[in-house]
């Protein structure tokens, strides 16, 4: 408790530590241990050489250096530089690193916060590089290492489209007595399907489903300040979320869980589609929704609420011993041994009837909620971290499906008023994911605002390591740079 559209399918560095000898010769071994227990130097480490690449072609060569002018179209850079022609080992050394920043991410994974607990899986681009050198495949090479999902392709495109909006000079700014024309000009930037002579309600209802707000038709201030986003954070926006596909390992679990952390929706997927959708409630920017990806194993039915340490210090000893015993909380323990509060299974309880569980380092799980007023606004983000949920129960019907004795009977489990673990008949893969910039099925980029404040920031990153990384990069004024 402390702290989207998927689906066209689904290296880390050897370490030697050479530890310095304390003596010029190597120390006796001691004559008090039997022969049996006397020390074994452990065997060498094989490294294996790296693979050769085999010599371009002129042809090849050229390729690839026009290849890697394209780093701002795969949002590794805002902005590229002219730069003069690779060849030999500096060729290689430019397009290795390229396609690891492709397959596995431009930032390094000791570079991540915590919290984006999402680690791309290892990955060594020179036998492929080498293989398609010798076959003479680089293009159907390169193709291969962009993630394999639609998700990234739109991003992909709506990047180029906002780029095309930036270098015609962006949008103006909007306030609240605009007229009307202004107001539908703005709106035609982003949106091409907006008519001049549209009403303006329709246009702007348009605007808001695009950016999660309640669709009202009205130009009210989260509307303006939406529209007075500047093109730049939609640039470093689309970036980041292509970077963070870059995360996703290659071939999703074709049955899964998946929740939007900053749209604070889940979807369920089987077979590798949606099946259905809910509303959910995720971490306040102050208590943030880690990203990771685990298997639910375990639906906990009528689950008492073990309040963790910082809630418990932060919000519920200050009520005092007495206020809480009222409202139903217990307290463990004795001041000697360490005390601790337990909020008992109810109908008040924090994690309703039911909680879903998953490993995971953060101790966040999907669980039930009393509180159901939160599911009807448009800003959902105000739990401790955990994901609650706006229809717990026919979700765990689905889950516990395959198991005779156990479907359809989730509903009787929680009447019963016992608290019991029920053990899936088959783990559920489940991805806690941020996503702040999609694109519809006809191609419109939709943005969800970044409760955390991490787009802005893994932009920072991924243009900083192309800096340091990448010849082709060159520093953007665009975003806001900080080494």
């Amino acid at each position: 408790m402390n702290r989207p559209n998927l689906i066209r399918l689904s290296v880390s560095s050897l370490l030697a530590v050479a530890a310095a000898p304390l003596l010029a010769q190597p120390p006796a071994v001691s004559p008090t241990l039997p022969p049996a227990t006397q020390p074994v130097a452990p065997p060498p480490v094989t490294v294996m050489p790296p693979v050769p690449i085999p010599p371009m072609s002129a042809a090849q060569e050229s390729w690839l250096n026009d290849w890697l002018k394209g780093g701002t179209k795969e949002g590794l850079m805002a902005r590229s530089k002219a730069s003069q022609r690779l060849s030999g080992d500096a060729l290689v050394s430019a397009v290795l690193d390229r396609a690891k920043a492709l397959s596995t991410g431009r930032v390094d994974t000791a570079d991540f916060l915590q919290i984006w607990a999402l680690r791309p899986a290892p990955f060594d681009p020179r036998p492929g590089l080498a293989r398609a050198i010798a076959e003479d495949r680089l293009p159907q090479w390169v193709s291969s290492l962009t993630p394999p999902y639609a998700g990234y392709d739109g991003l992909r495109r709506g990047l180029a489209t906002y780029e095309r909006i930036r270098d015609e000079g962006g949008w103006p700014t909007l306030t609240a007595k605009s007229s009307p024309d202004a107001i539908r000009k703005r709106l035609m930037i982003e949106d091409k399907s907006v008519q001049p002579d549209e009403n303006l309600v329709d246009a702007l209802q348009r605007a808001q489903r695009r950016y999660g707000l309640n669709p009202t038709g009205l130009l009210d201030t989260r509307t303006l300040r939406e529209l007075n986003v500047p093109v730049d954070d939609r640039i470093a926006a689309i970036m980041a979320n292509m970077e963070r596909w870059r995360w996703m390992p290659r071939q999703l679990p074709v049955n899964r869980v998946q929740v939007n952390i900053a749209a604070a929706v889940l979807t369920l997927f089987e077979g590798d589609q949606p099946i259905t959708s809910m509303r959910a409630v995720t971490g306040a920017p102050d208590n943030a929704t880690p990203m990771l990806s685990s298997s639910i194993h375990s639906i906990v039915i009528n689950p008492p609420w073990n309040v963790p340490a910082s809630i418990a210090k932060k919000e519920l000893w200050p009520k005092g011993r007495a206020a809480l015993k009222r409202q139903g909380y217990k307290i463990v323990g004795t001041p000697e041994t360490g005390e601790r509060i337990v909020q008992p299974a109810g109908p008040n309880s924090a994690l309703g009837r039911l909680k879903f569980d998953f490993n995971n380092p953060f101790a966040v799980y999907l669980h039930d909620t009393p509180a159901r007023a939160k599911f009807a606004s448009y800003d959902r983000l105000a739990s401790h971290g955990c994901i609650r949920l706006e229809k717990p129960v026919p979700l765990a019907e689905l889950m516990v499906a395959g198991n005779p004795d156990l479907a359809g009977k989730v509903q009787t489990l929680i009447d019963t008023g016992k608290t019991q673990r029920v053990q899936l008949p088959k783990e559920v893969a489940v991805y806690l994911l941020y996503w702040t910039a999609f694109a519809s099925s006809n191609g419109t980029m939709n943005f969800r605002s970044d409760p955390y404040g991490w787009d802005k920031l893994l932009a920072q990153k991924i243009e900083a390591s192309s800096r340091r990384l990448d010849p082709t990069a060159a520093p953007s004024p665009a975003i806001a740079l900080k080494d």
